[in-house]
């Protein structure tokens, strides 16, 4: 469908991409991998057309529709979101309006036997029979399923565009591409401003597609849970396998260690063969066997190690003041933004030592809470800070508080005190600012730089409790692992808000779900609060209580109401059976070829079984057995709690 051939980024002397070349199939799952600044965005820009390469080029087949997301775009603000959101319909708008033109002129006309009118009739019933070929009847209720997916409420359809967030405008910009239904989406960091509600939802969409999809993000279990294959870009080369993220890492670290291993293997070969030349060179009885050797040599086919990126963040966060017991107290805690409702009689404590995770849709009063603990923000009710408790504050916006005119090296300069000062340049360094980096305007930094200048200033003092807004949405992979692993060591109190799921699994042993003006607390990680959902799309619980809400002067009827909880339930259900009789299939058939290796261990003489790989291939199938049935316990729970919950 698109192929990428031998493609070069260069600027200056400075080479980004080297001759990259793959091919983008039908149906492809790409996840496409790497550090900030090796090269994602601007190979999805070169695909897209927007941005030329250096050298080498993209052909594609001549149907392919594209649907590029970008980190950052520029949008109108001067209608509202149904509207905005419709404009992806502009051929279906159009037809419908020309539509109107003829049926408004045939109703004028009386000369029923005159060909131009004949010919109006029959223009007119292939446009209305083109208009039911794209959807056009259901167009409308397209467009609204997929803004609640992402989040919106039905009472957000009418509001102007430019009363919103850049972050829930990116959200319509997103609606929009889905809608159009390209035959290739590019998205880059789609999830950066979902929350995990809405990042499920895109999920199963994305999972179902029938198109091919490619998609830059740092969000591991997104990666995991939509794609199949992996590029990953590393410095200025690829790196292809058909696996998902987790499965690649493992892929490629074993892939390494054979390159390892046989470089080793051909440079001792080529040590003692160039030994042998150089100690019988000027001995005539060895000269035939000398310029053999020679030969032999010249032959050799080099082999190379893929060069590995080892920069990293290596982040320790220093030990954190004693505080009291009670870290965080608050009673009856609201919150008003004018007639808006954010927080209704809150009560919440947090313990010293506890790590817990803030979740919720956007706008239910995560950040805002989080305002209200570090002082930002007035409020209604009671709010008390433990003794002895130092906050370190993270916020979403960080990266957009630093002064630009500012240097890298005067950012941390203006606020390291006492002995710390003398080791601001490796702590600098340790954040990839090296060298010539320090001395860089803030405002020619990317996002990922200015979050993790950020971070450095947020270990330039002793916290004993730290309170994290999205920290993760400008790192990388790397510097997500670095910063988690560093937070699971961290010796103080920690609230983190965040909607990346695989960096909560592991950091945060508690959940506080705000819905609805209210906190609710959940016991264990992430995924334990996910499970007790009982359903793998959250929103389709959102959606149930809206149907359940709605007050009976809508325009929806009590029958329609109804009808759409059935399909919904139905349709539901089927997902949830699908998910059953495929992992029934998937142990029949991995059960069957664990028969026949059955078969053949038991015939003693049978040579076969003298081969490691006959082994290790047959213990990979018990493991994949055991794995798929406690898949397929879970669905079969899964079946039986959705049936019981909707008796």
């Amino acid at each position: 469908m698109v192929s990428v051939q031998n493609l070069s980024v260069s600027f200056g002397s400075f080479d980004l991409l080297t001759n990259i070349s793959f091919l983008i199939n039908e149906h492809d799952r790409i996840g496409l991998a790497g550090k900030n600044g090796s090269g994602k965005s601007t190979l999805l820009k070169i695909i897209s057309g927007i941005q030329s390469p250096t050298s080498g080029q993209v052909d594609m087949s001549k149907n392919v529709t594209i649907g590029y997301l970008p980190q950052q775009m520029k949008v109108d603000d001067s209608t509202t979101v149904i509207n905005e959101v419709i404009t992806a319909f502009s051929e279906l708008i159009g037809i419908s309006e020309e539509i109107e033109r003829c049926s408004a002129e045939i109703a004028r006309r009386e000369d029923y036997e005159s060909a131009d009118y004949l010919r109006l009739c029959d223009h007119l019933t292939v446009i209305e029979e083109r208009y039911r070929m794209l959807g056009g009847i259901n167009y409308l209720a397209e467009a609204e399923q997929t803004l609640t997916g992402l989040g919106f409420e039905r009472k957000d359809f009418d509001r102007p565009t430019k009363e919103l967030s850049g972050g829930w405008r990116m959200r319509i910009e997103l609606a929009k591409i889905l809608l159009k239904k390209p035959s290739l989406f590019l998205l880059d960091e789609p999830t950066n401003h979902l929350d995990i509600e809405s990042i499920q939802w895109l999920e199963t969409y994305l999972a179902v597609y029938p198109g091919a999809v490619v998609l830059v993000s740092h969000d591991k279990a997104f990666l995991d849970n939509i794609t199949a294959r992996t590029i990953e870009i590393s410095l200025g080369r690829i790196y292809d396998y058909k696996a998902s993220w987790s499965k690649f890492v493992i892929l490629r670290k074993e892939r390494r260690e054979q390159q390892i291993a046989a470089y080793r293997n051909q440079q001792k070969m080529i040590e003692e063969t160039e030994k042998f030349i150089e100690r019988f060179r000027y001995k005539a009885t060895k000269a035939v066997q000398v310029q053999s050797k020679i030969k032999q040599l010249k032959k050799v086919e080099r082999l190379e190690v893929d060069e590995e990126d080892y920069s990293e963040i290596n982040l320790r966060f220093p030990p954190s003041p004693r505080a009291g017991t009670t870290v965080v107290e608050a009673e009856g805690i609201s919150k008003n933004y004018g007639s808006l409702n954010v927080l209704k009689n809150v009560d919440f404590k947090i313990h010293r030592g506890e790590k817990v995770a803030f979740v919720g849709r956007n706008g239910e009063g995560k950040t805002t809470f989080s305002r209200i603990i570090i002082g930002e923000l007035d409020y209604e009710g009671l709010l008390k800070i433990g003794h002895n408790v130092k906050i370190g504050y993270f916020a979403q916006n960080q990266d957009e508080l630093l002064d630009g005119n500012k240097t890298v090296f005067q950012t941390i300069d203006d606020v390291a005190k006492g002995e710390i000062r003398t080791k601001m340049r490796d702590m600098l360094g340790a954040f990839l600012f090296r060298g010539d980096d320090v001395d860089k305007k803030v405002k020619v930094l990317s996002g990922g730089e200015r979050s993790r200048l950020s971070l450095v200033r947020l270990l330039l003092e002793p916290h004993n409790l730290l309170v994290l807004d999205e920290p993760t949405n400008h790192l990388d992979m790397r510097s997500k692992d670095i910063l988690k692993q560093a937070l699971v060591r961290y010796d103080g109190t920690l609230i983190v808000v965040s909607h990346d799921r695989d960096f909560l699994n592991g950091t945060a042993g508690k959940i506080f779900e705000f819905r609805n003006n209210r906190i609710k607390e959940n016991t264990g990680g992430i995924y334990d609060f996910l499970r007790k959902k009982k359903i793998e799309n959250l929103t389709d619980i959102e959606r149930k209580e809206k149907l359940k809400a709605k007050p009976a002067d809508e325009d929806v009827s009590v029958n329609k109401q109804r009808y759409l909880e059935k399909k919904e339930y139905e349709r539901n259900l089927r997902k949830l059976r699908k998910r059953l009789e495929d992992s029934e299939k998937k142990i029949e058939k991995i059960e069957a070829e664990i028969s026949a290796f059955d078969k053949i261990l038991s015939k003693p003489d049978n040579s076969l079984t003298d081969n490691k790989d006959f082994y290790s291939k047959y213990q990979e199938l018990k493991e994949r057995h055991g794995e798929e049935m406690n898949r397929w316990a879970q669905y079969t729970h899964d079946v039986e709690v959705f049936l019981k919950n909707n008796s």
